[in-house]
């Protein structure tokens, strides 16, 4: 946060001020014009109002966490009376959030801190995402079409606006994987905001930082195969197998194995088999074909 002459601004991940000192010039593009993108929350108050001198903080701390949702204008009444006159400012602070060019919300006087939060929330949630959510869906295009750099910078993009954002949280994750760069994957969940660190979006990139890890040190699926069409019960030729299959990105048939290790002994290695295959659903999408076909395969052995 920067403050010039009295001038306070907090830049958002797109370099927008997010925090505005707004004239009578200046209130028709500062908050009618820009409410139709994103609420904007006034701040009407005065040099020499004592409770404005404890709101105006409030407020900014407020929308400065709400990471873009929401925008601030604060008005001085002193110096611009036509404003506050147009919309029947009678006493200080008063507080009018902005949507779509129409005021929608508001209040007079100070508030605790905790409700201030709250009407921040309030009007925040009013804009949606801001459009996030259709910024996570053309980095996981980019990243299907193989574009990762390209996919990772709109994930880290998006986490500007939004550092808890699991989706893009765990998109940047995978991004970094797809790159070959298991380790800042690694680091980078390591350092996961405790408040989204067991998020599926984050579980999955987890489960997909293992799954690199077992690649790097997979054997070889021919030999592997022999030793199980030798031996069917070498429960650990098939578990490597297995693992060495899904690194060659047969999925399918790397849960194949699993099951059938599993149904032959489900407690070989502390349960080695399910923990592989929750590792394997967990790396996968909840309604792709192969989580949905092995988890019921799965139940019907368990529940037998």
């Amino acid at each position: 946060m920067l403050e010039l002459g009295g001038k306070t601004t907090e830049t958002g991940g797109a370099g927008e001020a997010l925090i505005k000192e707004v004239t009578e010039a200046s209130f028709m593009a500062d908050v009618i014009e820009a409410s139709q993108e994103v609420p904007v929350i006034v701040d009407f108050w005065a040099t020499w109002c004592g409770p404005c001198k404890t709101l105006g903080p409030m407020l900014e701390q407020a929308v400065t966490a709400a990471g873009g949702k929401v925008r601030m204008a604060k008005v001085d009444v002193d110096r611009n009376q036509t404003i506050a006159a147009q919309l029947r400012i009678q006493s200080i602070p008063t507080v009018y959030a902005f949507y779509q060019g129409q005021p929608v919300d508001g209040f007079q006087g100070a508030l605790p801190a905790s409700e201030v939060q709250a009407f921040v929330e309030r009007v925040a949630a009013m804009g949606g995402d801001g459009g996030l959510a259709e910024a996570v869906a053309a980095a996981e295009e980019l990243l299907a079409e193989g574009a990762a750099v390209e996919a990772a910078q709109t994930f880290a993009a998006i986490l500007g606006e939004d550092p808890k954002n699991a989706a893009a949280y765990g998109g940047l994750a995978r991004a970094h994987l797809a790159l070959g760069e298991v380790d800042q994957a690694e680091q980078f969940l390591a350092a996961v905001l405790p408040e989204i660190a067991g998020a599926p979006e984050v579980e999955a990139a987890r489960a997909q930082v293992a799954l690199a890890r077992q690649a790097a040190e997979a054997g070889p699926v021919a030999e592997l195969r022999a030793a199980v069409d030798q031996d069917p019960d070498d429960h650990a030729a098939r578990f490597e197998l297995a693992k060495a299959l899904h690194a060659g990105g047969e999925v399918e048939a790397a849960v194949d194995e699993l099951l059938e290790l599993f149904r032959r002994d489900r407690e070989w290695n502390d349960g080695a088999a399910k923990a592989q295959l929750f590792t394997i659903f967990e790396a996968l999408r909840p309604q792709d074909p192969i989580v949905l076909k092995g988890r019921r395969k799965l139940s019907s052995m368990i529940f037998a």
